[in-house]
């Protein structure tokens, strides 16, 4: 009988608790008003609180650490200079981009622009020319690395910093497009040519219709009962991106494997464990733990024990991933981040999520406050925030501040006030492009070594730059995208 009892109050307690829990997510704690009823206005509120899986991604736990030199500056250059940030939660491409899914993009590129917007293709068309050496044999790459099968697993090189992001909003529309096919609302359009192609910010806008398969029903008592899918639904994910400088430093020291107690119980200077360039693993013992250059004209190892085994960039997902399960993010080829590069980033920027290369923007709109037509590309069209918008702001008085405190005026040693550039470009008055530096407002920083680079830059501190518009055979790139909700991704 006790027994009974027993049962049944936990019965009656769970039963408490679930009704408890259900009015909570039926009921609106702030006006009482019930949501997702149309008779209450038909308020939608979406139950799940989990973000949706994008392929290719890993999950990076953000936190604290301690970016920058982990090692002697060799080069004296000083623009990595020790300090503690914290870096939000975030998603990282478990391995670099590969040939096959430029391939993809390009086909894709083609079929939609090819036959008005050629250029657009054209545009998108890696340098494959970024192989040729005035005193090395490699034009057999230049034919071969990028097309022919064997590479279709290597890292996509000779692509720059403008075409790595067009990529990225690329894999967004492709993803969110092929979600809401998977979700019902939308069928797949073979048909799609020049604007009418399904871009996610147009979506979104109301800007593109597509082949609507089975809309989401609408509770508003005012609608037609029938809408399109919106970003509270829970379909489609955040943007592709580029990581920013700090995420990839991050994610490729991977400190994740050293914490005890919150504490860091040992700072690596690679992706692994340990100051040695090769494994201590048994099965492994004396292997390189990723693809660089050795010493001088010694790219792989010697025949018959070939030690990285790669004298040019490896298959992605080759050696060992990091603590978060990265691959190759020390060696094979080094990766484009988001940031601007100037020499003191570390110093200016901040301690959350720190990032130089901000230019804020806003969707384009009419007198009226609607939305301008897409262009001719079925993109949505954005311009800078003006100075009149920003009067009255405190976290920003302009739209460009690639230059905050290192290339204004209010960080330039110069008093002469009639030195303004005439163009307002006022990083020349520090930066002086061409003449006495090669940094500019279009100078962007890439991360770790690659398959040509010595040990040194094996670190994931190690920074070096160019600019946007140039490729070259040792830089790829990978995709990154915001986490949102919980950081800890449960």
């Amino acid at each position: 009988m006790t027994r009974q009892i027993k049962i049944a109050g936990i019965l009656l307690f769970s039963t408490l608790i679930f009704l408890t829990t259900s009015c909570k997510k039926q009921v609106s704690p702030t006006t009482g008003w019930r949501y997702n009823d149309p008779k209450n206005g038909g308020f939608e509120v979406n139950t799940a609180n989990k973000q949706v899986k994008a392929p290719g991604l890993v999950f990076i736990e953000g936190g604290t650490f301690i970016m920058g030199n982990t090692q002697e500056d060799i080069r004296y250059e000083w623009n990595n200079i020790p300090r503690r940030v914290t870096v939000n939660s975030f998603y990282m491409d478990e391995t670099e981009v590969s040939n096959i899914a430029y391939l993809e993009y390009l086909y894709w590129l083609d079929r939609v622009f090819g036959a008005d917007y050629p250029m657009v293709y054209v545009n998108a068309l890696p340098d494959t020319l970024v192989w040729r050496d005035k005193l090395a044999y490699n034009d057999p790459l230049v034919e071969y690395y990028f097309r022919h099968p064997s590479y279709k697993d290597y890292p996509v090189v000779g692509v720059n910093w403008v075409q790595a992001n067009d990529f990225c909003t690329w894999r967004t529309d492709r993803v969110n497009e092929l979600l809401l096919i998977k979700a019902g609302v939308l069928k797949f359009d073979p048909d799609q040519k020049n604007e009418n192609n399904f871009n996610t910010d147009a979506y979104l806008a109301g800007q593109y219709e597509g082949v609507v398969n089975k809309p989401l029903p609408d509770l508003n008592p005012n609608g037609t009962g029938e809408r399109r899918a919106k970003m509270e639904d829970n379909i489609m994910v955040p943007k592709y991106r580029l990581p920013t400088e700090a995420e990839w430093e991050y994610a490729a020291i991977g400190i994740v494997g050293n914490i005890l107690n919150e504490r860091v119980v040992e700072r690596k200077n690679y992706p692994w464990n340990g100051n040695y360039l090769r494994s201590s693993e048994r099965k492994n013992y004396g292997s390189f733990m990723d693809n660089f250059k050795r010493g001088s004209g010694d790219y792989m190892g010697v025949a018959k024990n070939l030690n990285d085994g790669a004298s040019i960039p490896a298959p992605c997902g080759s050696y060992w991933p990091n603590d978060f399960g990265l691959y190759n993010m020390a060696g094979n080829v080094s990766e484009w981040v988001q940031d601007v590069y100037r020499p003191l980033s570390g110093q200016d920027v901040a301690d959350l999520s720190p990032y130089r290369g901000n230019d804020f923007k806003v969707p384009v709109r009419n007198a009226e406050g609607t939305l301008e037509p897409k262009d001719s590309l079925g993109r949505i069209r954005y311009r800078e925030i003006t100075p009149e918008e920003c009067a009255n702001r405190r976290n920003f008085r302009k739209a460009n501040n690639i230059n905050y405190l290192d290339g204004d005026l209010e960080s330039t040693i110069s008093t002469d006030w009639k030195t303004q550039p005439a163009d307002g470009n006022t990083t020349k008055l520090m930066y002086d492009y061409g003449k006495n530096s090669l940094i500019s407002d279009k100078t962007r920083v890439y991360k770790g070594g690659s398959w040509k680079d010595g040990p040194y830059y094996l670190s994931p501190c190690t920074r070096r730059y160019l600019d946007q518009n140039e490729a070259t055979n040792y830089i790829g790139f990978r995709c990154a995208m915001n986490r949102v909700g919980s950081p800890s991704g449960k």
